[in-house]
């Protein structure tokens, strides 16, 4: 007999709470990988303009990764395990070891083949968490769930990205090392990190359930008219060109937003250490310092991202999720490009208050906006195509950007900020043609 789920029940506070608290681990890996991946990269001798090739490895691996595991995720149950909680563990696993992995890297290629392992394992884990929300949540609360991933995320990375600092100058480890070895600081946050990131997945594994498909006998026909190999790659080619509107509506603004986050993400430690710290040497204490102070920066964005998550969807209610996603990118933007013309440290977590509010907003209303445009027996697997409109301008940016900044601004790395800066402008005005449907 057919089991079906015709209504999804209201989830309490705490309900949320457990289904999401995974993405606190899952931050505190993604958050360890954006602060510190350029700054291991550099001590272990990469020049400045080789840093976004050796980061393409994040990008490549989202590309091919998530619609793959949102496909099988969406194909996958089983009565006690679950749909999605089967990645969410497997994911784990895999990132804690490449966590652990990282900063023992004795060698530029070590690195460089960590990430893309630590990057696909981070996917893994993190595209179902995506899909979650709409497996669980009725339309009238799945903003609030992105907005409690929301909130997880920003915790995670405040802690993560303030733990060399914290090991620094609370505990006194050696922020300093022999060239070409990575420092204590780092080391010991990376593996806090590992040790977090497979703790709380594993919360939310074992306190949460799962819904099984809303019918199962036609759940099973369509599993088995696609099963193979052959038949699941036509699958998912004939779904990508048969995306909902909205998502393509939303994949420009995506395009320049994660353009404009990439872009940071992989320059701020060159730039605050060259433009703010006087540095351009990685074996100095001044360029450390400088890679200890952007993880205070980047907690500092984190933290509002954390602080605004439960008030975007009050926001969005009174002028809509568009354009509460257009007036913070806008914001974002402006806090980049600013960080031009701020040469003291303390100064430089004012721009990070804009850029928490970009972030907030982009990790909550994109998907609130597309997952009542989704089909629930697809959830996972157009959550995953989404992520094309992710990774695709991080492999943008990952091409061109060494060439522009050491050709065209002279190994001056302030200017991706800058060009960061006027892409998530660009993003902002563009959320104008997003339909949000009632």
């Amino acid at each position: 007999m057919a089991t079906i789920v015709k209504e999804k029940p209201h989830l309490n506070f705490w309900q949320i709470f457990n289904m999401s608290f995974g993405f606190l681990g899952i931050q505190f890996g993604f958050a360890l990988q954006n602060a510190n991946v350029s700054r291991i990269f550099q001590t272990l001798g990469a020049q400045i303009d080789d840093i976004p090739i050796l980061w393409i490895a994040a990008p490549i691996t989202g590309f091919l990764v998530q619609p793959i595991i949102g496909y099988l995720s969406d194909r996958t149950w089983h009565p006690r395990f679950g749909r999605r909680r089967p990645f969410f563990f497997m994911g784990a696993l895999f990132s804690s070891l490449a966590l652990f992995a990282m900063p023992n890297s004795s060698a530029l290629w070590v690195a460089a083949t960590l990430l893309w392992v630590l990057d696909a394992s981070i996917n893994i884990s993190m595209e179902p968490f995506r899909a979650f929300v709409g497996d669980k949540l009725p339309a009238e609360q799945q903003t609030t769930g992105y907005a409690m991933q929301t909130f997880f995320i920003g915790t995670g990375a405040v802690i993560a990205s303030l733990l060399p600092y914290f090991f620094t100058n609370v505990l006194g480890f050696s922020n300093t090392a022999a060239e070409g070895v990575i420092p204590d600081s780092v080391k010991y946050s990376f593996f806090i990190g590992a040790i977090v990131f497979l703790a709380s997945v594993l919360w939310t594994v074992l306190s949460t359930d799962e819904f099984p498909p809303e019918d199962i006998a036609k759940w099973e026909q369509e599993k088995l008219k696609s099963s193979g190999v052959f038949n699941g790659i036509i699958e998912i080619v004939q779904g990508v060109f048969k995306m909902p509107k909205v998502m393509l509506q939303l994949a420009l603004v995506q395009f320049f937003t994660w353009l404009a986050l990439f872009s940071m993400w992989i320059y701020t430690t060159s730039s605050v250490a060259q433009n703010a710290f006087g540095t351009i040497d990685t074996t100095s204490k001044a360029f450390q310092d400088a890679g200890d102070w952007v993880g205070v920066m980047f907690m500092v964005y984190n933290g509002i991202s954390a602080i605004v998550a439960f008030m975007l969807p009050m926001l969005a209610k009174r002028i809509g999720k568009n354009y509460t996603h257009l007036l913070c990118l806008i914001i974002g933007g402006m806090g980049l490009i600013s960080m031009f013309f701020i040469k003291d440290k303390m100064f430089l977590l004012i721009p990070m208050v804009g850029v928490g509010l970009a972030w907030a907003s982009t990790l909550t209303m994109p998907y609130a906006i597309l997952a009542k445009a989704l089909p629930p027996n697809k959830m996972g697997f157009y959550m995953g195509v989404f992520n094309f409109f992710i990774v695709i301008p991080q492999i943008v940016a990952a091409a061109i950007l060494g060439f522009f900044i050491k050709h065209v601004f002279e190994s001056q790395s302030i200017y991706a900020l800058v060009i960061g800066g006027i892409s998530m402008i660009i993003a902002g005005l563009l959320c104008i043609i997003v339909k949000d449907k009632k």
